[in-house]
């Protein structure tokens, strides 16, 4: 084998010499020009030192639980404190081994991946950027510079990452780092990425449950826990090793770890959220209350960027309550009503009128996803049947409030916010026999009493275009009268007419406008047996009016607000609440109404639902059993529940579809599970504690006949023993 000559050697030295000079050269001229601005403008250093994450805003419930998120990037932001020394181990064995000892850049790391990955092609080279690097990538991102883009990226990454070490502790980075980074599905830091997939906070997270967290980095939908639960398994274990491999863990507790199977606690309150209707409803509360600080301070806070705690009146105890309720109840109605309309034929007309207007795409099956009571699911199904599945659903919504302040205790405004966001707490339906209290109310106030005697005979009335109204048994009595009292608490229709003539249209006017109802938009009598169509929200609202003694409060939903500091910016205050009703008159309706649960209407939340507190309430049937109503109180609590179809083509025909029926076991289901709770008991189900008085203004006959006979019977009949 014959040898080079020397003076060749000598020749070729001094080429590569010179290539490595011109490279270096090169490279060095390239790095001073991203350096000094060429490729665009570097942050100096007072930018870094004023880096602030945007953070998403949270809605918080009564009960300290996080039921909402108002973001642009779904962040929460957490202090060093809140870091488990096993996700920081995790993180550095797995990112970034050697990252206590460089200042932002890593030479070895480059060469590694010069010689590895560059030129012998070795996929598991690994890439090069320190965590300083990729926390730069995750504040700035990277931008398009065509073919020099990935050096000049990586070269304007290293200059960034040496300033931030030179302004920032190695523990301030690494928490920046934990509050920045991507964790996939539009999760962004390590506090909102556990919530999402284990239901707790950082702090909480136990050292296989970090390492499932810290996998996700390399490849946020490969090894995702929920997506593909067996990647991020195998991935997890990775992990492990390598905190075993950089004696974080020992050998034992690292195959202790991975031999554990990947458990979940997945949330995601943007998906499945019970309170969906009620956050957002806070987002255009908050908004405004956002906007009326600006006018005042003439600072601005942004809802989706600037981290702020907004506290509210909602408990979610009785809001899990109140959905469930609902689901019982629902599931099994919904049944007994296909059947009904099966037996009416009512699909089949109604299928073949809309299907005289269907394209073929329309009658196509095709994935969807849908909404039932057996859970929302991907199902087959064309246009058509979709359309027909949610024409002919029921739907229910629950409003609980406290009336002595306003507060929303729960606010439950349909079957499923996602897919069904038409709030029916503020739907207008109409209001049915719920509306009677209002009237006896405004008679009451108008110097009528209790012991009124009212006419209950049928009658037609030719200036209202023959208006006939009837009893809900279609029973009258020509030859006697009934008291006010019973014919509020037995809900019967004719006396109520009677007394709606009695005092005139306008002392009503008057009453509703004071109870801020929507204007009577014809001077039609049937107007006393709820013809109006109100919402739950205005009718629970006025119920707090009788609850209260007379005196109504607005509905509240935000206690405060905070900014990302704690800093208050919003406290909500006690405001003057409008005496609408005399204490007398509102005591008066309430003991009745106590009647229509011990004796009338309300009975089955004794009989059925066997409740002991001391309740007031009425139920509403639309006619057509089109809306059911059910609104019942105590001294603490209003709670109101109305169940209907979205369409008032499609009800029941039988008395399943009235408030008793339909709307009142939601309520008797979700009394009945705040009575069972100790806590709950003591705090809404209060007794009324009235004067004798109240009571003793019902002591009189429900019925009194009419004429001479009438006459003497009341001069020498018994008088009823109390």
């Amino acid at each position: 084998m014959q040898f080079p000559k020397k003076s060749t050697l000598i020749k070729y030295l001094k080429y590569f010499s010179l290539l490595i000079f011109s490279l270096v050269l090169l490279g060095g001229s390239f790095f001073g020009s991203v350096y000094l601005g060429v490729f665009g403008s570097l942050p100096g250093k007072a930018e870094l030192a004023d880096i602030s994450n945007e953070e998403a805003s949270q809605v918080i419930s009564s009960d300290s639980i996080i039921i909402g998120k108002f973001f642009a990037e779904n962040r929460t932001n957490i202090t060093w404190e809140d870091v488990p020394e096993q996700l920081k181990n995790a993180l550095i064995a797995t990112e970034d081994k050697r990252f206590f000892t460089h200042k932002g850049y890593d030479l070895k790391s480059y060469v590694r991946v010069f010689f590895r990955s560059i030129l012998f092609r070795d996929s598991k080279g690994g890439g090069g950027s320190t965590l300083t690097q990729q926390l730069v990538k995750n504040l700035f991102g990277r931008k398009d510079y065509s073919i020099l883009s990935m050096p000049v990226n990586k070269a304007k990454e290293m200059i960034i990452a040496a300033r931030l070490e030179g302004l920032y502790t190695k523990e301030e980075l690494l928490l920046l780092y934990l509050n920045s980074v991507p964790f996939g599905e539009d999760v962004y830091g390590v506090e909102s990425a556990a919530h999402r997939y284990f239901n707790k906070t950082t702090r909480e997270l136990k050292t296989e449950e970090s390492a499932v967290l810290i996998g996700l980095l390399k490849a946020n939908t490969y090894f995702n826990p929920r997506l593909n639960p067996q990647h991020s398994l195998e991935r997890r274990n990775t992990v492990l090793a390598l905190m075993e491999k950089q004696q974080y863990l020992s050998v034992e507790e690292a195959d202790s770890l991975k031999k554990l199977p990947l458990y979940l606690n997945y949330e995601n309150i943007n998906i499945e959220n019970p309170a969906g209707y009620f956050v957002y409803q806070i987002k255009k509360n908050t908004l405004d209350i956002l906007e009326n600080i600006k006018i005042k301070t003439g600072k601005a806070h942004n809802i989706e960027q600037d981290g702020l705690k907004i506290y509210t009146t909602l408990n979610m105890q009785m809001q899990g309550m109140a959905a469930e309720s609902i689901r019982k109840q629902l599931a099994a109605m919904q049944k007994v009503l296909d059947k009904e309309l099966q037996n009416r034929n009512f699909k089949n007309r109604w299928h073949a009128k809309k299907k005289k207007w269907a394209s073929d795409s329309d009658l196509k099956n095709r994935e969807m996803e849908v909404f039932d009571w057996e859970g929302t699911k991907v199902r087959s199904m064309n246009k058509l049947d979709s359309l027909w599945h949610y024409y002919k659903m029921l739907h229910a919504a629950v409003l609980i409030t406290n009336p002595k302040n306003g507060a929303v205790l729960s606010w439950v405004g349909g079957n499923d916010y996602r897919i069904l966001p038409f709030d029916m707490v503020l739907s207008h339906r109409q209001i049915a026999s719920a509306f009677k209290p209002i009237l006896y109310a405004a008679a009451l106030e108008d110097n009528f009493n209790a012991c009124t005697y009212l006419k209950n005979e049928e009658k037609k009335y030719p200036e209202y275009d023959n208006w006939q109204p009837q009893n809900f048994d279609h029973k009258s009595t020509r030859d006697s009268t009934v008291a006010m009292w019973y014919a509020l608490a037995n809900s019967i229709n004719l006396p109520t007419v009677d007394l709606y003539f009695k005092l005139g249209r306008e002392k009503l006017i008057n009453t509703t406008s004071r109870l801020h109802f929507p204007h009577f938009p014809a001077k039609t009598p049937s107007i006393a047996l709820g013809t109006l169509d109100l919402s739950l929200f205005e009718i629970v609202r006025a119920y707090g009016s009788f609850a209260n003694r007379g005196i109504m409060a607005e509905l509240v939903l935000i206690e405060k607000i905070a900014d990302a500091q704690g800093k208050t910016l919003y406290q909500r205050k006690d405001t003057e609440a409008e005496q609408v009703f005399s204490t007398e008159t509102a005591e008066l309706i309430t003991a009745i109404l106590q009647r229509a649960i011990n004796q009338g209407t309300g009975t089955k939340i004794r009989t059925q639902f066997g409740m002991h507190a001391d309740l007031a309430g009425k139920t509403g049937t639309a006619q057509d059993y089109t809306n059911a109503w059910f609104i019942a109180y105590t001294p603490n609590l209003v709670i109101g529940t109305w169940v209907g179809a979205s369409s008032p083509d499609v009800h029941f025909y039988n008395q399943n579809g009235s408030g008793s029926s339909l709307a009142l076991p939601i309520a008797g289901q979700l009394l009945s599970a705040m009575e069972k709770d100790a806590v709950l008991r003591k705090k809404y189900l209060t007794d009324f504690n009235f004067p004798n008085s109240a009571y003793s203004a019902l002591e009189c006959q429900p019925y009194r006949e009419k004429g001479v006979k009438g006459f003497f019977k009341r001069l020498f009949g018994k008088k009823k023993k109390n």
